[in-house]
């Protein structure tokens, strides 16, 4: 028989059960039982165990960059940046199961911020799957954030929880205590009775790493308590990750729970299997990329000499209508009938959660309602993405 969190809890904490069914352990649990029983993880890829994108990108410095699956790294021109997904072969974090990690290495220095730019790793989640903290009632929850971190620098770092919705935030810190050392670190955030999260697939809560940042950034204090969001209070323990080509960030086991708990009532980190991992970051991502030539994209009909219609499916339904994204024009083919024809233009409409159309043009050559199936040009070069990222 499989067991639950809160009875491998007990096991680890010697928590004694009750005559209810529940235990004495009531930390962190509503009515001596867990209130996410058998539930997938709120913090998805936490372990950085997909990663769709690459694995490895180099000099970055602005935009918006997933290393990882769900995590984003997200520099305004504060020093360039080496990030990958790490794998881990030793350290406390690899005897712990975890094989990868996201990894952060400054490759240009930055010690002298503007005041306006920033460099942030963060993950965000659906207001619909944070109706469990009961945040903005009487009964609100409070929130537990553990994870893996390592560093060569021995610093303070600072992690918020940013409601959107209502424009909230609460601060945590953390310590790296020993350089280039898997350290596992557990932050309590208090319940919050002010601002409801919404109910909906948007964007309601951000977790938060604030790895550097101006003076815009640094000038407050972290709250401990929920407050109206103010800048100036984000990075006031500034981790300064940009202050040097010797510095580095690494990640991984990151878990959000229901309550408050310690390192040892802490419930064990899910490892879920790849394929589930892999199948919850495609609600919000996907690349369908060619593994070798010739490989099938789509099927569909043609309409006309020259035009060739044809549904693609998303490997999994989306959050929202995604934005589709694609190689170019000349990786394409069409294939109809014992005919190859290369395609002089891609282009998608109607997407929705659940599939899209494609056409396909070529200048000449199809034969006007037969079937016809998008394959790579043969060079296997060619994919096509989606992504309903919040």
């Amino acid at each position: 028989m499989a067991l639950s969190k809160i009875d491998v809890a007990n096991m680890l904490t010697g928590a004694t059960p009750v005559a209810n069914g529940g235990t004495a352990l009531t930390s962190g649990f509503v009515n001596g039982k867990d209130p996410r029983p058998s539930a997938s993880p709120l913090i998805i890829n936490g372990d950085a165990a997909v990663a769709q994108r690459g694995t490895s990108f180099t000099s970055v410095s602005s935009g918006s960059n997933f290393p990882v699956d769900r995590f984003e790294f997200y520099p305004t021109n504060l020093g360039a940046y080496t990030i990958i997904q790490e794998a881990l072969t030793s350290g406390e974090a690899y005897n712990n199961g975890f094989r990868t990690a996201l990894r952060i290495d400054t490759t240009t220095a930055d010690a002298s911020p503007a005041s306006s730019d920033y460099a942030i790793l963060r993950t965000k989640l659906e207001g619909q799957d944070l109706q469990l903290f009961k945040k903005g009632t009487s009964n609100a929850e409070k929130f537990t954030l553990a994870f893996w971190v390592k560093s060569n620098k021995t610093t303070t770092g600072q992690v918020n929880l940013f409601d959107i919705d209502n424009n909230r935030l609460v601060s945590g810190t953390y310590a790296t205590s020993s350089a280039n050392t898997w350290e596992k670190k557990v932050i309590n955030f208090p319940a919050d009775t002010t601002g409801a999260f919404d109910n909906d697939n948007a964007l309601s809560l951000i977790v938060e790493f604030f790895l550097d940042g101006g003076s815009n950034f640094t000038s407050g204090t972290a709250p401990t308590a929920w407050e109206a969001q103010s800048n100036g209070d984000r990075n006031a323990n500034n981790f300064a990750i940009g202050s040097s080509t010797d510095n580095d960030f690494a990640i991984t086991g990151v878990q959000l729970e229901v309550g408050e708990f310690s390192s040892t009532t802490l419930p064990p980190f899910e490892h879920e299997s790849f394929g589930n991992n892999l199948q919850r970051c495609q609600r919000y991502f996907y690349l369908n990329n060619t593994v070798s030539a010739s490989m099938p994209f789509a099927s569909g009909v043609v309409s006309g000499t020259t035009n060739s219609r044809a549904v693609m499916r998303h490997p999994q339904p989306m959050r929202a209508p995604p934005t589709m994204g694609r190689s170019g024009n000349a990786d394409f083919k069409v294939f109809c009938g014992s005919t190859n024809v290369d395609s002089t233009n891609v282009a998608f409409y109607y997407p929705n959660n659940y599939q899209a159309l494609l056409y396909v043009d070529v200048s000449s050559g199809l034969t006007n309602g037969q079937g016809v199936v998008i394959i790579d040009d043969g060079g296997g070069n060619a994919y096509i993405q989606g992504s309903a990222e919040l």
